[in-house]
């Protein structure tokens, strides 16, 4: 089983910058690829990112691409998205997520973080 926090959420100007970690506890973080959704207010929740287990394979949201970066760390059990030129949009939760697959889809996911605020003032 896998455990998951975020981190690094706060509030920023547009245009600016954060990275936001998601901890993972357990021994087989590595066998898992790392998704992030997020979700705002009055909205679907909804995809992000994926980065596969060894790090090697990403997909993005066309709202997120060229913008954010999405990583892992295996020897530190760490997910990572840099997320760059934010936008008042990416105002929401963003959750990180694990499951074996390489999916974009958030019914897939076995395990998920508790969230963490992004919000974005012009």
């Amino acid at each position: 089983q896998v455990q998951l926090v975020e981190s690094g959420g706060g509030l920023v100007q547009a245009g600016g910058s954060l990275r936001l970690s998601c901890a993972a506890s357990g021994r087989t973080f590595s066998r898992y690829s790392m998704g992030w959704f997020r979700q705002a207010p009055g909205k679907e929740r909804e995809f992000v990112a994926v980065v596969s287990r060894s790090g090697g394979s990403t997909r993005y949201a066309d709202s997120v691409k060229g913008r954010f970066t999405v990583s892992r760390d295996n020897a530190k059990n760490t997910s990572y998205l840099q997320m760059n030129s934010l936008k008042p949009e990416d105002t929401a939760v963003y959750y990180c997520a694990a499951e074996h697959l390489f999916t974009t889809e958030a019914y897939d996911y076995d395990y998920w973080g508790q969230g963490t605020q992004v919000t974005v003032s012009t």
